[in-house]
Order: C-alpha cells, then sequence, then structure tokens
C-alpha cells in the first residue's frame, strides 16, 4: 500500500510528526485553586490567620475588616474552599493524565504548573487551620 501524497508531496505522517506540540491549559484548575484560596483565606481569617501571624511576630490588626465579614459564614467559606481546592486539584490532574496519554502535546508550562500546585498547597494549609480553629 503506497501512501497517499498531498499536493506539496507530504504524506499525512509528515504533518503529524511536524507539528508543534500542543500545551495544556491549566486555567480551570488556577481558578478554581485561587476561588478556593479566597475561601480558606476568609475562613481562617477570623482565628487562625491572626493567631499565625501574632506568633511571627507580624501584626494582625487588617484582618479585622475580613473577619467581621468572614465570620458568620465560616462554615459555608470552609465548604466552598473545600470544594474548589478538590475540583482544582482534579482538574490539574486530570489534564496532566490526559496530556501524558497523547502524544505531541507537552504538559504546560513550568511557571503555571509551579503557581496552581502553591496555591493548592497554601489553600490546603488554610482550610485545615480554619478547620483547627473553628
Amino acid at each position: 500500500m503506497v501512501p497517499e501524497l498531498d499536493q506539496e508531496g507530504h504524506t499525512m505522517a509528515d504533518e503529524i510528526r511536524n507539528r508543534p506540540p500542543e500545551r495544556v491549559r491549566d486555567t480551570g484548575a488556577l481558578l478554581l485553586a485561587a476561588g478556593g484560596l479566597a475561601a480558606a483565606f476568609s475562613a481562617a481569617a477570623c482565628c487562625a490567620l491572626p493567631l499565625l501571624l501574632g506568633s511571627l511576630g507580624l501584626g494582625s490588626a487588617w484582618l479585622v475588616a475580613v473577619a467581621w465579614f468572614a465570620a458568620p459564614h465560616r462554615i459555608a467559606l470552609l465548604t466552598a474552599a473545600i470544594v474548589c481546592q478538590v475540583a482544582g486539584g482534579a482538574v490539574f490532574a486530570w489534564r496532566r493524565r490526559v496530556a501524558a496519554c497523547r502524544p505531541g502535546v507537552t504538559c504546560g508550562s513550568v511557571a503555571t504548573t509551579t503557581l496552581v500546585v502553591s496555591v493548592l498547597s497554601l489553600g490546603t494549609v488554610l482550610v485545615v487551620l480554619g478547620f483547627m480553629y473553628a
């Protein structure tokens, strides 16, 4: 069987091999992780963050406005933070797994990967602190 050539004399396999690699976009994972971080920060602002910042010798008076708003809604904020963190981690892991299974796809930029992982980690720490001091 002879492969068919296009007008320029290239086969379809040549086009696939010479195509630039696609990139995985982690926008959804980053947005979910950022939402989880914001909710976890708000939930931890009333009790855990002032205690943590005070033990480090840093002032925490600026958290009063956030704590005043977030204190009545702490359980809902913790729930939203957990949902966003888990969903962000799942989207991030799923996109990585799909990218690893497809040829010609790179796994995204190192900066974006580092940003998503660090936002997910910081959000998880804040969620744990928010539950400990809830």
